[in-house]
């Protein structure tokens, strides 16, 4: 990349990149053999950047104590110009090799567990037939967890039932369905009734934890006396198998077990069911780019015609 720091007179650009990252190692290295090093280039390379840098700008960017450059007054200032241009250099050059290339070397989302995991294997199909060489990674979240891949960047956008504080959430259609479940065998079944809140608060209630570190345990849907809080939902629906609780659980991820009458919906007094919007979270639209863009037109997609069928 060719562009330089601007001559005002001439309107001519006099340093180079290469330069400013000479400054910008030798300060954050500590000296110019360490910053040699980090750059791989040779001591004398980068010492003669910085001496022609200083020679054009008629400033001195650092002294020598003992071993290490420090940065006189000037050289501070210079060091955060450099910096931000340095940083806004490389923000321009991510944005063209994505223009150029279409699509992202990986596209990163975050998909709480109450999504149907095979519709999202669907899409992801999909998404490769358009785009075979970009990676995907998918991270299922339980609860809060979406929040924490969203502040910390990792992920593209996320699908989630909640909507994270300062984030703007696009409904999806298609929202899942969760229902109370036990074992046929279960004590809750054997009352042969409609049950109620309170007749719950005698068992055991499986939850699974909130894959966000940060957070407490899962979040409770009764409050019970005993409970026991598993790390994934497959824990909690082996747990539920045998017979060791209840729990509300998504349809969609339980649909063998009711086939197979290894789990029953229980008989809840005001509805056995509770229905969970999903949202399509983006940390920044303007940030994503096209690859992220078209999964998620993907996921859009295929839920509106699921919506239809």
């Amino acid at each position: 990349m060719t562009d330089h720091f601007s001559d005002k007179t001439s309107g001519n650009p006099k340093i180079t990149l290469e330069q400013w990252r000479c400054l910008v190692a030798v300060v954050e290295s500590g000296s110019y053999a360490q910053a040699a090093q980090l750059l791989h280039k040779s001591q004398s390379s980068v010492s003669y950047a910085i001496q022609k840098m200083e020679s054009v700008l008629g400033a001195t960017a650092f002294t020598i104590s003992g071993r290490r450059a420090v940065l006189t007054t000037a050289g501070q200032m210079l060091y955060r110009h450099a910096k931000q241009l340095l940083d806004d250099a490389s923000t321009l050059e991510l944005a063209a090799r994505r223009a150029s290339a279409g699509w992202e070397s990986q596209v990163s989302i975050s998909v709480e567990v109450l999504f149907p995991m095979w519709l999202l294997l669907d899409c992801l199909a999909v998404f490769n037939e358009e785009s075979p060489q970009t990676r995907v990674e998918v991270f299922e979240t339980v609860i809060s967890g979406a929040l924490e891949g969203l502040q910390e960047g990792r992920v593209d956008f996320a699908i989630d039932p909640r909507i994270p504080s300062g984030y703007n959430g696009e409904l999806l259609p298609s929202p899942a369905r969760v229902i109370p479940v036990a074992h046929p065998s279960h004590p809750l079944h054997q009352l042969e009734r409609t049950l109620t809140l309170k007749d719950l608060r005698h068992y055991r209630h499986l939850l699974v934890r909130d894959s966000n570190p940060r957070r407490g345990s899962g979040t409770l849907t009764v409050e019970v006396a005993k409970r026991w809080t598993l790390s994934n939902v497959s824990s909690v629906i082996g747990a539920a198998c045998k017979g060791y609780g209840f729990s509300w659980l998504p349809e969609e991820k339980i649909l063998n077990e009711l086939s197979e009458g290894k789990l029953k919906p229980l008989p809840l007094q005001g509805g056995s069911e509770r229905v969970v919007p999903m949202y399509l979270i983006f940390p920044n639209r303007e940030d994503i780019g096209p690859g992220a863009q078209r999964l998620a037109e993907i996921i859009r997609q295929r839920l509106g015609k699921r919506d239809s069928d």
